[in-house]
């Protein structure tokens, strides 16, 4: 059991060297730490690992994930492996709160931006950190913060408690404010496995969406109510390669959108086909 209540969002961003150089920005006369945004790609020149999945439309449910790495900012991405099958939001991809404004992503009128119970998977520039499952110990060879997860472990997506878009141990909160939350321990195999996404994190904004994660699908073509999801063994190998050391990062969009964007962003290069 937990002797504590931790806040996975937060442990990401002590330890997450791209979103400390994100808020080490100029500090104002007056002492206050202004909102700077940085230029779009200063997001990516701290990584050395992405994890790049798109999907055909906004609308798509299905779509595939590619990793890559390089060696510093100078390298050239590498991809690792094989593309591999996964699935997105029941409704879609919409963009959230990321690393990188939306605004600086290229978003349009009329595109859709995520907010709560809409069944869509955020779009966007996402930092990860932190695993979690049901096993007592983490995956052989994982070098990544890990938790696990007993009954009491719970996601609160009740948008107007103070623990909202966070994981909390219920038993270690005086007073619970939430009337809705995501029982971390189910009783099928979705978290058996998985990875927490900085999503609507820093600052978290009440209804911009709560809870999204890395994990296991239900089966090619089933969406999540948010997440992104795919096979067991490809959860397994991401939690495996992933090195905090090296920044990982989730960029996720329709693949229209990356095109656009992958210059700029100075992102890899993908294969022609979807």
């Amino acid at each position: 059991m937990f002797g504590y209540c931790f806040d996975l969002a937060l442990r990401s961003f002590k330890h997450n060297k791209v979103l400390m150089g994100l808020i080490a920005v100029a500090i104002s006369a007056a002492g206050l730490f202004p909102v700077v945004h940085a230029r779009a790609h200063d997001a990516i020149d701290g990584a050395d690992q992405l994890v790049v999945v798109t999907t055909t439309t906004w609308n798509s449910v299905s779509g595939r994930l590619q990793r890559f790495e390089r060696h510093g900012s100078g390298d050239g991405w590498k991809a690792i492996g094989q593309p591999f099958p996964i699935v997105v939001g029941k409704t879609g991809l919409a963009w959230g709160d990321g690393l990188i404004t939306n605004e600086r992503l290229g978003a349009e009128a009329g595109d859709p931006i995520k907010h709560e119970g809409d069944g869509k998977a955020p779009a966007g520039v996402f930092a990860l950190g932190t695993a979690f499952g049901y096993e007592p110990k983490p995956l052989v060879g994982s070098r990544m913060s890990y938790v696990h997860l007993t009954p009491s472990v719970e996601c609160v997506d009740d948008t107007k408690s103070q623990y909202y878009n966070r994981i909390v141990d219920r038993q270690n909160v005086n007073a619970p404010d939430w009337s809705s939350s995501e029982h971390m321990l189910r009783d099928d195999e979705l978290y058996h496995w998985g990875v927490y996404v900085d999503h609507n994190a820093n600052p978290v904004k009440p209804g911009g969406g709560s809870c999204i994660f890395l994990h296991v699908w239900r089966g090619a073509g089933q969406g999540t109510v948010g997440c992104t999801a795919m096979p067991m063994e490809d959860i397994q190998q991401l939690i495996t390669w992933f090195d905090p050391k090296k920044s990982p990062l989730l960029v996720q969009m329709p693949r229209g959108q990356y095109d656009k964007l992958r210059k700029h962003l100075k992102l890899p290069e993908l294969a022609t086909t979807e």
